[in-house]
């Protein structure tokens, strides 16, 4: 019984987006693993930006200073 567990930050994935992640994994399972769908889960978390940190900052504090440059 997998469990797949997609973090991603929180900017906007569409609902169709995230179902063709979870299909996708599904998919890659059953196929490399030979699992079976029917008891893959796959489970997506979605992070808000200043909750989630890279070299000691926030993703939110990298994308502003990102925006600031360009």
């Amino acid at each position: 019984m997998p469990y797949v567990n997609i973090k991603i930050t929180r900017e906007g994935a569409t609902r169709e987006q995230k179902a063709e992640l979870i299909r996708g994994v599904t998919d890659l399972l059953v196929r490399v693993l030979d699992k079976n769908p029917a008891t893959t889960m796959v489970v997506i978390d979605e992070v808000d930006t200043d909750h989630w940190g890279i070299a000691g900052e926030s993703v939110t504090v990298l994308r502003e200073r990102q925006r600031k440059k360009s």
